[in-house]
This record gives structure tokens, C-alpha cells and sequence, in this order.
């Protein structure tokens, strides 16, 4: 036996109430859309219903925002404070070492590594890269963890764009 759900919707002086009742009828409205708009027409006369019996009270409260209505803002999400990843010169990693790191760790081509190793060998500090908090944190412990590994003193820190 196929049975139906119909929602019916009963408006009455005080109130908007739905009220389900079932059937044995198989008819075009028992469609699961026609139950979704059926559902969505309720609430929009609720919506209307609540609004009215509000402004049908006593308008002491002008300023009160809640008359029944709810509203979606939009929220727009921040971009992410970035930080510089800087890798410090010593005497003693070799050059190869850290041309390997910055290929390895940030995705640089042997030309643009090269070109970061002698900026650093010469100036004393070079930036790696630019990244949010969290990766430049993860990537300035990866460096420090290999180099740790491999006994050459390479230091790298972050700081702020």
C-alpha cells in the first residue's frame, strides 16, 4: 500500500500550524519538490505571520531588531598575516647544501636557488619565501631539521611581512 504524506497548511486567527495527513491517492502533488515548497511556503507565512503580530504590538520597543525576520550577512573571510622565511650565512654549510634546501623545501629551480644561496652568501640574510604563518613555521622547522641532520650549523628564521 503507497502511502502519501500531504502537508496542508491551516491558517488560523492566532496562529499558522502545518498539519500531516495521509493518504491511499497517488497524485502528481506527493512529489518529494512539491512536499519541499509546500514546507517552504509554511515558513515563508510563518515569516509573515511573526512579522505581523509583532507590528501589531505596542511600539514602545522601535528600536528592537527582533521582529521576526531573519537575515544572512555576508562574511568575508581575512587573508592570512604572511611572514618571510630568511635564512641566515654561516661559514660552514656548503653553498650546495642550502641550493639543495631551498629545491627541495621551496620549490625553487636550481637557477633561482642559486640565485637565493649567493644573495644570502653575500648579504648575510635572504628571503626564501612568502607564506602564512603556519607554513612558514613548518618550513623554517623542516630546514632547521635537515640541517640538524646533516651537522651544518644553517639557521633560518621568520618574521613578519
Amino acid at each position: 500500500m503507497n502511502r502519501s504524506i500531504h502537508i496542508n497548511l491551516y491558517y488560523s486567527a492566532k496562529m499558522l500550524t502545518p498539519m500531516t495527513t495521509s493518504s491511499d491517492q497517488d497524485s502528481a502533488q506527493d512529489t518529494p519538490l512539491s512536499i519541499a515548497l509546500a514546507r517552504e511556503e509554511y515558513c515563508a507565512r510563518l515569516m509573515y505571520r511573526m512579522s505581523d503580530e509583532n507590528d501589531s504590538r505596542d511600539d514602545d520597543d522601535e528600536g528592537d531588531l527582533g521582529d521576526g525576520v531573519i537575515t544572512q550577512t555576508d562574511v568575508k573571510p581575512k587573508r592570512p598575516q604572511l611572514y618571510k622565511v630568511l635564512m641566515l650565512n654561516d661559514d660552514y654549510t656548503p653553498m650546495e647544501f642550502v641550493v639543495h634546501v631551498l629545491q627541495r623545501f621551496f620549490r625553487m629551480t636550481v637557477e633561482e636557488a642559486t640565485q637565493v644561496m649567493l644573495h644570502v652568501h653575500q648579504k648575510g640574510v635572504g628571503v626564501c619565501g612568502i607564506f602564512p604563518f603556519d607554513v612558514a613555521e613548518t618550513k623554517v622547522n623542516q630546514v632547521m631539521d635537515l640541517a640538524k641532520k646533516h651537522q651544518h650549523p644553517l639557521q633560518c628564521t621568520l618574521e613578519k611581512e
